[in-house]
């Protein structure tokens, strides 16, 4: 039995049908932020997973309406101390390919605030505990990662041999063509709207974080897939859908025995605290 509690933020492609599919009990918590659902997944009987639907089950939240504070404190008071974070992201770099697992290695975030133009922190009023978050590693676990890897690996599931840098950009619109010329040029891979505020709040809670992202499309910096082909953008709501269900389906094939197998590790970053 795997005793560390293991948390999976899902994103726009996961909906109610997971929940005969994992065996989904749903365990409302109440955080001094909010109420929060999340589902404990009893599909998995060699230790407890809890999975938080980024949107909502049935897609209520837009990127802007996230109440990201609330998710990761819900996460935080059910004992959760490592965190799967996945997302279906646009791709700025045509190396990088579509519907293939990929793993963040670092973020772009340079200003560091939730939707609503507050700091992205969870240390909103004066409160015992607070503190600077201090990178010592960065925002995502080395560790973690090279375990989707090797877990991916065991399941005969390709994934990009290399990390990928990720920038988040704020909703509910998407990108410019400029704008993602722009996040190229400073070094970003893939970007979406979402994903980057969990990530900084869940260390600020000393939860050890792993990104588990897809391309879903080439974004508008982008026109040429990765053997130089043209790449057009991807349109049309139906076209839209259909890259997501892609997105989902590639990260299906291994999710479910990363619930099983990602063993929890040291928080290698710390909280400076002046008490």
């Amino acid at each position: 039995m795997n005793h560390d509690v293991l948390g999976c933020i899902l994103g726009s492609s996961y909906n109610e049908t997971y929940v005969d599919r994992w065996e989904l009990e749903l365990e409302v918590v109440s955080t001094p932020f909010g109420d929060v659902e999340l589902y404990r997944v009893h599909a998995i009987k060699e230790r407890v997973v809890y999975v938080l639907f980024r949107h909502g089950i049935t897609h209520t939240y837009l990127p802007n309406q996230i109440p990201y504070r609330a998710h990761i404190k819900a996460l935080s008071m059910v004992g959760c101390k490592s965190l799967v974070v996945t997302s279906s992201v646009g791709v700025l770099d045509r190396k990088v390919p579509l519907n293939t697992l990929l793993w963040v290695d670092d973020i772009l975030m340079p200003d560091n605030k939730l939707p609503d133009g507050s700091a992205c922190t969870m240390f909103v009023e004066p409160q015992g505990g607070q503190g600077h978050l201090v990178l010592e590693e960065g925002l995502l676990s080395g560790a973690l990662s090279a375990q989707l890897g090797e877990i991916s690996a065991r399941a005969g599931v390709e994934m990009a041999r290399e990390g990928v840098v990720f920038a988040y950009v704020g909703g509910p619109r998407t990108k410019t063509r400029a704008e993602n010329r722009f996040w190229a040029q400073v070094g970003a891979q893939v970007n979406s709207l979402t994903f980057g505020p969990e990530v900084v709040l869940a260390n600020e809670l000393e939860i050890a974080c792993c990104g588990l992202v897809v391309g879903h499309k080439y974004s508008s910096g982008a026109t040429t897939q990765n053997n130089n082909s043209p790449r057009p953008d991807i349109k049309g709501e139906q076209e839209v859908t259909r890259s997501l269900e892609l997105s989902r389906q590639a990260t299906d094939r291994v999710l479910f025995e990363v619930f099983r197998e990602l063993k929890g590790v040291q928080f290698a970053n710390h909280i400076y605290r002046f008490e």
